[in-house]
């Protein structure tokens, strides 16, 4: 899955399957803002999980 746009934000995300775990980095016009920290279980994260996290975080951040 490749980085994610809304509102000038810019979402990167990227996981560790070993660890079964992984982050969203979130920039905004290049500058770091900050990291949004998941799990997951199998081989990847769902597309779906890594889109609620974005769409929960512009919600809660007014975006």
């Amino acid at each position: 899955m490749g980085a994610i746009e809304r509102n000038g934000y810019i979402f990167e995300p990227e996981y560790s399957v070993i660890e079964q775990n992984g982050a969203v980095h979130v920039y905004r016009e290049g500058t770091f803002i900050e990291e949004l920290k998941f799990t997951f279980s199998g081989n990847y994260p769902e597309p779906d999980q890594i889109e609620n996290l974005v769409e929960e975080y512009c919600e809660r951040k007014g975006i």
